[in-house]
């Protein structure tokens, strides 16, 4: 249960009546938290530019309930204790409505100051099921799960790649050993030998000691855990040292950038991604809109993103309300049409319907689907 739901409130309400006559807000606020710094900002941006564009078409059609939406970033670096740091800033500024965060390690800290608080919150990245699997009231997310997406990478694995000696790695946060354990439990079930589960450290530059490991095991395929920057240099330095394997990440690795730091030794990587939205026929004045900015609406993040800011204005619209608690309540007795299909939320607070796609990956940054 939440333990306070702004306790002060007819406090600040009495205060701001003396000092401002009155004088309601006219717009409502919306926190956007995630990393506008560090090694995965790109996923920030798609974050940040899905959620900014859905605020703009909702304010250009009219608002919510008389008033419009008004966006404010939030840097948390992907970086737990700055998330921490976010969350607490974001109750001090009593923002009530948070889209974020990105990395599961950050969302779940800043998500138990939100629980708290009364603070609504809606990620549209973050995986791990641990978010959601507290019983916890205002945490949800416009995205699927790891144990979801691991499932979905094994039996591809299992049932077309079919390695001999397989390897699963992983750089030992939240999210990456959690979808990497999802995958080896899938894939052993289905008798595929798993020869190395092995950990690295996020940013580290040098992979020779897994590298020669990976081929002392005589591995042909490598499931990588994590996010594009350790992957990008697995990739490069596999190839430079002559390692004859595949790899295969989830969507975290599933941007452009990976293409360039690994350069031609991205050809081929298996990624698991949320569907190719911005291919939907019904989404292109969106892609359009996007694409009017010179903004990439490819990336996965973008749409989930968009769509986490329509379902808490549309629960604003259905609840006439701007109180967290009946907009939570109001998200999971209704489902939504969005851009990515028509939603619908379980107690938890997670989606009950998700698929991820894999796709192979080319060294131009493109994708083609395989499921």
């Amino acid at each position: 249960m939440i333990k306070t739901f702004h306790k002060t409130l007819a406090g600040f309400g009495a205060a701001l009546t003396l000092t401002a006559g009155m004088v309601q807000a006219d717009t409502i606020k919306i926190a956007l938290a995630g990393p506008e710094s560090g090694p995965v900002s790109q996923y920030g941006t798609m974050q940040f530019i899905g959620a900014e564009m859905a605020v703009e078409q909702i304010n250009k059609n009219g608002g919510v309930n008389g008033k419009k939406l008004e966006a404010i970033r939030f840097d948390d670096a992907c970086d737990p204790k700055q998330a921490v740091a976010v969350a607490n800033k974001i109750v001090n500024e009593d923002i009530r409505f948070v889209v974020g965060h990105l990395c599961s390690s950050s969302t779940q800290p800043a998500s138990d100051i939100y629980e708290e608080e009364g603070i609504l919150m809606i990620t549209a990245a973050s995986t791990s099921p641990d978010i959601t699997s507290r019983g916890y009231e205002m945490i949800f997310r416009t995205i699927g799960l790891d144990s979801l997406q691991g499932p979905t990478a094994g039996r591809y694995i299992a049932q077309s790649i079919k390695p001999k000696r397989m390897a699963v790695v992983h750089d030992k946060q939240q999210y990456g050993e959690g979808i990497a354990t999802a995958v080896k439990e899938t894939v052993e079930k289905a008798g595929i030998d798993v020869v190395l589960f092995e950990g690295v450290t996020a940013g580290d530059k040098d992979f020779s000691a897994l590298i020669a490991k990976l081929k002392k095991e005589d591995v042909d395929f490598v499931y990588y855990g994590g996010y594009h920057p350790e992957l990008g240099l697995i990739l490069r330095q596999s190839a430079d040292q002559k390692l004859d394997a595949k790899f295969m990440g989830p969507e975290g690795v599933g941007n452009k950038d990976i293409s360039a730091i690994a350069g031609k030794a991205s050809e081929g990587l298996l990624v698991t991604l949320p569907k190719s939205f911005d291919q939907d026929p019904a989404n292109k004045a969106l892609v359009d809109a996007f694409q009017a900015k010179e903004q990439d609406a490819t990336g996965p993040f973008v749409f989930p993103s968009y769509s986490a800011v329509q379902v808490m204005a549309d629960s604003m619209k259905l609840a006439k309300s701007e109180d967290p608690t009946e907009i939570a309540a109001t998200l999971r007795s209704a489902s939504f049409s969005t851009p990515t299909g028509s939603l619908a939320f379980d107690k938890k607070g997670d989606l009950k319907d998700f698929n991820f796609v894999v796709y192979e990956w080319h060294s131009d940054g493109s994708k083609t689907p395989l499921n």
